[in-house]
Order: structure tokens, then sequence, then C-alpha cells
């Protein structure tokens, strides 16, 4: 398996940047991490740190996510996902990739809106992937932002892992600056667990291939135990304040309705008394909107732990779902 690293990047004929923002330091979780990758994986060390002396730490990357846009209330996130251009460019992307929508909700029983949703508040349908490299933004979450250091630590070794798999040059891949890879914006140790290859040509080609974009982000929410023909979230009505009560921290539906009831809210759709729900808040400039997330609301919310999230994510599956029934070609 040595070696195996370095050929890769022999062929690809990479150059290295004599102009780095800044170069990773040989700290000790820096070594710790070569040792790792090296005792476990059996990468050479002398070429893992090669490669690494043309990897950049961005300074930008850390403060971006210093301020992620899920902190903010909720009418001014929803402004960014909830315009006729997403919308429309949904059904656009609905039309061109129909047959493989279909297919793909046959087969792993989750709607085309919710995977089109997804993959517009992603990537504006692929039209926005990222311009980081990957290997810079792992590296640099990983050993210069103690807050999520663990986490950014296994990203980067899943990377690595995916490169050597799929044959590809670690210096190369482009995307977020969280590191997240493609279409559907898949973090590295996603991609290794859930891409798939929809066509069964031996790739899973997250960046260019919208077929196995769609069955990826499918699969996800299968592996997460969607349920097929389930509802997702219900608006809800309350009279008072004694609603307060039930809101707590967490994304789990775990009380039954019927204790939601007690506390004078209400819902137009039926519900059954056991059906276990998450009581969410969502603020307006001024007053709330309230919510019931039902279990595959909180499947949404695996890809991004966020209810903003999730709620942006449905929402506009439902105005695509809308428009789409309209049956104009956009």
């Amino acid at each position: 398996m040595k070696k195996i690293l370095v050929r890769l990047l022999l062929c690809s004929s990479f150059i290295i940047s004599s102009n780095a923002s800044a170069a990773i330091e040989e700290t000790e979780l820096f070594n710790g991490f070569i040792s790792k990758m090296v005792s476990q994986h059996q990468f050479d060390e002398a070429e893992l740190k090669q490669l690494f002396k043309s990897v950049d730490i961005k300074q930008n990357i850390i403060k971006t996510m210093q301020r992620p846009a899920e902190g903010m209330p909720w009418h001014k996130y929803r402004k960014i996902f909830m315009v006729d251009k997403r919308i429309k460019g949904g059904v656009k992307f609905w039309q061109q990739n129909e047959a493989t929508l279909s297919a793909v909700e046959e087969k792993y029983g989750v709607p085309a809106e919710i995977i089109t949703a997804i993959i517009g508040v992603e990537t504006y349908y692929g039209g926005n992937t990222g311009n980081h490299r990957i290997i810079d933004a792992l590296s640099t979450l990983a050993f210069a932002y103690p807050k999520r250091s663990k986490f950014f630590i296994g990203e980067l070794e899943h990377f690595l892992l995916l490169c050597r798999e799929e044959k590809m040059n670690p210096l190369e891949p482009l995307g977020s600056y969280a590191g997240a890879m493609g279409i559907p914006q898949f973090m590295p140790g996603s991609y290794r667990a859930y891409a798939a290859d929809f066509e069964n040509d031996a790739k899973r080609d997250i960046w260019n291939n919208p077929a196995d974009a769609i069955a990826s982000v499918a699969n996800y929410f299968v592996k997460h135990h969607w349920r097929n023909g389930e509802s997702i979230a219900f608006k809800l009505k309350t009279e008072g304040e004694a609603y307060k009560q039930a809101l707590s921290r967490g994304l789990k539906p775990v009380m039954p309705w019927s204790e939601l009831q007690a506390l004078a809210v209400t819902a137009e759709q039926e519900i059954a008394a056991d059906e276990k729900i998450k009581l969410l808040a969502f603020q307006q400039q001024k007053a709330e909107d309230l919510w019931a997330g039902l279990h595959n609301f909180y499947v949404i919310t695996r890809y991004n732990h966020s209810p903003l999230y999730g709620m942006a994510v449905y929402q506009l599956s439902q105005e695509i779902y809308n428009l789409k029934q309209q049956g104009k070609a956009l």
C-alpha cells in the first residue's frame, strides 16, 4: 500500500505552490495524525509530510466557520433559499433529471422534491460547489481550529483514504470552506459511507454526474432511516404561552402529540395521539412560527444538524413540487 500516494501525485503532475498563506507546523497534533495514517492505514510518513508542504492554512476559512448562516434568525435565513430563482431552478433541475429522480424515488422511497431541494440548498443545483481545495479546508480546521479539531481530523483521514480508493490527487478536489464536496456537498466520511454509483460504471462521481449525486442523497437518507410515505412536518397554532414548556434542545421527536395538545396546541392536519413529534419554534420579525417536526424531519437534519436547515429544505421542496405540478417547462 505504501508508495500509492506518491504515484497518484506524480501521475497528476501537480505543482507545489510557492505562495501558501501559511504552512502547517509540525505540532504534536499534526505529527500524531501522520503517525496514525502510517500505522493504521499504511501511508508512507515521508510522502505524507511532503504532501502537506503543499497545503495552505487559510485564515478566511476560520473566519467563515465563526459566522455560519445557521446563526441567523429564521426570517433572515429563509430569505436565502425561498426565492424565485432557486424555486424555478429546482423545477428545471427536476425536469432535466426526471428519469433519474423517478428511478431513485422508486428504488429508495425518498421523494424527488426532497432530493432536489437538498441539492438546491447545498449548491444551487450544482452551480456552486465551492472553490476551496478540500485538503486546505480540512487541514485548516483540523490543525488550526481547536473548537472542531477532532471532527475535522477524522474527515481529513477519510479524505486521504478516499483519494487513495478513488485514485484521486489529494491536491485537486475542490469544495466548500468546510471540506464538503460535489453537487450534494458530502463530507469525505459521508462520501465513503453513502456515495452511490447510480449508473454502475464503477465511479461515484458526485462532482460531475447528477445521477450519482441524486442517488447518493437518497442513499444517505435511507441509511439514516427515512420512512417512505410518512409526513415531514406540520404547521401548528397555539393559544397562550403554555407551549413554551415543550421547547427543548435537540431535534429528535420524543413527545407524544397528545401531550402537546394538552398545552393548547392544535394542527389543521390529523396527527395520531401517540405520534412522536419535536416542537420547533422559528423566529419571525414579530412572532414565532410553530411546527411539529416528525421523524422524517429529523432525518433531513442528519444532513445538517440545524432546524433552520431542515425547515428550509422542507419548504423549498414544497414550493418546487407545487410549481412543477403546474406542468410548465422552465
